[in-house]
């Protein structure tokens, strides 16, 4: 238990200090976030506007996803800043390195792309990517892709990851059979 509560306070003073946002001070601040959020680190959620975002349940956000509900490229000529809400379903993987803009819905079950920048709606259940974010395919045609090829390369279980205390004989492993088949493979 002792060893749980350092652990956990490591890791907050590590993101305060990457600069990881606070979420429950964000959520103090009207930020609406449902069950099972994961967000790892670099990510900025648009603290003087949070009240404007609402994040569903199962959602991750990889390394530096920006999410943003307002854009102050009006202020200095107009003297105000446009708002807008900006929605992320349920089940949502966000990229690494993308930006949600503000105003945009992101659907339930959709995935964006790293590097992705979306300036429109993702409708339930698409995979996108680029800048601007369009279309690639459906979730469901991704995922058998993904699950075919499951069946062809290596997959690792918990054992090979940081928190499974991956040893450097594992690492090798893994790195030789990646190597053997292409560069890819899967990890639990």
């Amino acid at each position: 238990m002792r060893i749980r509560a350092l652990s956990n306070l490591k890791g907050s003073l590590i993101g305060f200090f990457r600069g990881d946002p606070n979420i429950g001070k964000l959520k103090a601040r009207g930020l609406k976030v449902g069950s099972n959020f994961n967000m790892l680190g670099g990510c900025i959620i648009d603290h003087s506007h949070c009240c404007l975002i609402t994040i569903g349940d199962n959602v991750t956000f990889a390394p530096r996803v920006h999410v943003l509900a307002h854009d102050a490229s009006t202020k200095q000529a107009l003297g105000y800043t446009r708002i807008a809400l900006t929605r992320i379903g349920n089940d949502v993987f966000v990229g690494a390195s993308s930006t949600i803009m503000p105003g945009v819905t992101v659907g339930d079950g959709a995935i964006v792309g790293a590097g992705s920048i979306v300036t429109r709606d993702v409708a339930p259940g698409t995979v996108v990517a680029g800048n601007p974010a369009k279309p690639i395919c459906s979730c469901e045609d991704y995922l058998a892709r993904q699950e075919k090829k499951m069946g062809q390369l290596p997959v690792f279980d918990e054992r090979y990851t940081l928190g499974g205390g991956v040893t450097p004989p594992l690492i090798k492993e893994m790195v030789e059979r990646l190597e053997a088949s292409g560069g890819r493979g899967f990890i639990r």
